[in-house]
């Protein structure tokens, strides 16, 4: 899927070339489009059906998951912005703390928001315990609230869009 996306990008790229450098007027350099935009769509086509198909005999292990999204210090992000946005540091400032953070968990062999407060606040000290609120994998997911964003209120609205969306495209025989 990550290499097909790939290739169907770059066909995008080269058929923008190619219109990029067309007068206003028809010319024989618009046989240049059809190569990349038939093999894109092959192989969109093609990645879609393989989707569909691991999709459909996917087995979701919730726990496994939840482990896998906690791994990596994922709220490393979450806790530099908390940095900037309640203590007023500096991004470029707040980045060297959470790395020094970082450091410290891996060398503990815990999690962020595992490290006690006494350690966050040897790194800066104007952290508080208001800090946890931000260091769960669930909270970082929930903060996302943008257009696109993670929170859950989000992802059930796409659902629900989408629900109905193809209800409206096959004349609601979807259920």
């Amino acid at each position: 899927m990550r290499a097909k996306t790939g290739r169907i990008n770059g066909a995008l790229i080269a058929l923008l070339t190619v219109m990029k450098g067309l007068p206003l007027a028809y010319s024989k350099d618009m046989q240049e489009d059809k190569e990349t935009v038939f093999d894109a769509a092959d192989s969109l086509e093609l990645a879609v059906r393989a989707m569909t198909g691991m999709v459909a005999d996917m087995d979701i292990r919730a726990e496994n998951m939840a482990r896998a999204a906690g791994s990596g210090y994922s709220t490393a992000t979450d806790l530099a912005d908390w940095l900037v946005r309640e203590t007023g540091l500096p991004f470029r400032e707040a980045h060297h703390v959470v790395g020094r953070a970082v450091a410290l968990a891996e060398e503990k062999g815990c999690a962020l928001g595992e490290l006690p407060l006494a350690d966050l606040k040897a790194l800066h000290g104007d952290i508080d315990r208001r800090v946890f609120d931000v260091l769960s994998v669930e909270k970082s997911v929930a903060s996302r609230t943008s257009f696109g964003g993670t929170a859950p209120q989000n992802v059930m609205q796409q659902v629900h869009d989408w629900r109905d969306r193809l209800k409206e495209e096959d004349g609601g025989k979807r259920g």
